[in-house]
C-alpha cells in the first residue's frame, strides 16, 4: 500500500482534463459573495427560507426576485446527471440490511459494474454517504460514477427511518434535523460492515461523503479500523481525542470560501500530525462549499474534476491491494 504525503496544499483548479460545459449554466461568481453565504447557512439550518429572502431581497429586486434567486441556486438533478440510471454497463438496486444497534433497517441504493459477480477477481468497495438532504438523485449519480470506475458503491439514505429522501429538498431539508443521530452513526457502521462483507467485494473498503456525508467520512475513520481509505469533502472534523484513533490513510477536500467547516481544519491537522495519520490534504482556490455537487451554481468545474480524479487515483491505491 502506498503512503500518502502528509501535509496541506492549496490546490490550482485548472487541469487539462475535459470538464463538463458550462455553457449557460450560473456559476457561484455570478452571485454576490454575501448571497452565497446567505446560501450557505439556509443549506445548513442555519437560516429559514423566510430569513434568507428577507436578507437576499437586499441584493435583489425585491422578494420576489429573492424567490427567483433562490431558485437558481437550489439543485436541478436532471441537467446534472451524468451516468442514467439505467446505463446498461451497470447493476444498480435498493436493498435493505439490518441495523440493530441504529434504527433497525438501512435502505440504500447498491450499484456495481455488470458481471462483477462472476468477475475472478473481486472489486473494491465504497460507501458513499450523502449531504444534509438524504439520498437524492445526485449522490445516487455519484455512486453510479464509482461503479463505473470498476468499484462497487453502496449509497445509504439516513432519512429511511422518517420515509425516505421525500424528492424535495425543502421537505427533506425539515425533516433531517428530526434524525438521531446516535442511531443514524449506527446505521452508516452497519452498511460499512454489509459492504465490506459483500461476497463479489475483495474486502477492502472506502468511506467517501460530501457536506454531511464529509462530517460522517471522517467519523467512519475514527471508528472503523480496518477502513481501507476515507476522502472527506468539506466536512465537519472529529475531535482531537477521536482522530488519535484513525488507521485509515485520509485524502481530505477543502473548499476555499468556507469558513464554517475550514476554521476546524487547523486543530484536525495538528491531530492527525500527533497521531501520525498519513493523509492529503488539497484546498480549491476559489471554491464554495458543495463545490463537486454539479446541480448547483457553487459547482465549480475544473476543481470538481480534479478532486474526483484525486478520488479514484486514491481508492485505486488503497483498496486494490
Amino acid at each position: 500500500m502506498s503512503t500518502p504525503s502528509s501535509g496541506h496544499t492549496r490546490t490550482g483548479s485548472n487541469t487539462s482534463s475535459k470538464v463538463p460545459s458550462q455553457a449557460k449554466r450560473k456559476t457561484a461568481a455570478d452571485y454576490p459573495p454575501e448571497v452565497m453565504r446567505l446560501f450557505d447557512q439556509y443549506v445548513h439550518g442555519l437560516l429559514e427560507r423566510r430569513g434568507f429572502l428577507q436578507s437576499a431581497a437586499k441584493y435583489t429586486a425585491g422578494i420576489v426576485a429573492a424567490e427567483a434567486l433562490l431558485a437558481e441556486l437550489s439543485p436541478n438533478f436532471a441537467h446534472a446527471q451524468q451516468v442514467k440510471g439505467d446505463d446498461s454497463r451497470l447493476l444498480a438496486r435498493h436493498v435493505e440490511i439490518p441495523s440493530p444497534q441504529g434504527y433497525g433497517t438501512v435502505r440504500g441504493y447498491l450499484v456495481q459494474p455488470v458481471g462483477a459477480s462472476e468477475a475472478k477477481a473481486k472489486l473494491p468497495t465504497v460507501l458513499v454517504v450523502h449531504e444534509n438532504r438524504g439520498l437524492n438523485p445526485h449522490i445516487e449519480d455519484v455512486a453510479r460514477r464509482l461503479a463505473l470506475e470498476n468499484f462497487i458503491a453502496f449509497a445509504p439514505d439516513a432519512l429511511f427511518p422518517l420515509g425516505g429522501y421525500p424528492g424535495d429538498e425543502d421537505k427533506a431539508r425539515e425533516l433531517f434535523p428530526k434524525l438521531d443521530q446516535a442511531k443514524t452513526r449506527q446505521d452508516f457502521l452497519a452498511a460499512a460492515a454489509y459492504l465490506q462483507a459483500l461476497p463479489q467485494g475483495n474486502g477492502q473498503l472506502g468511506a467517501v461523503g460530501f457536506c454531511y456525508g464529509g462530517s460522517v467520512s471522517n467519523f467512519l475513520a475514527t471508528q472503523l479500523p480496518k477502513l481501507g481509505a476515507a476522502v472527506p469533502f468539506y466536512g465537519g472534523q472529529p475531535s482531537a481525542e477521536d482522530a488519535a484513533r484513525i488507521r485509515a490513510p485520509l485524502l481530505l477536500q477543502y473548499a476555499a470560501n468556507d469558513e464554517r467547516i475550514n476554521a476546524g481544519w487547523p486543530a484536525y491537522e495538528a491531530a492527525l500530525k500527533a497521531a501520525k495519520v498519513r493523509y492529503e490534504a488539497h484546498t480549491y482556490p476559489g471554491t464554495q462549499h458543495g463545490f463537486h455537487n454539479d446541480t448547483t451554481p457553487r459547482y465549480d468545474a475544473a476543481a470538481a474534476s480534479l478532486a474526483w480524479q484525486r478520488t479514484v487515483a486514491f481508492f485505486n491505491a488503497h483498496l486494490r491491494t
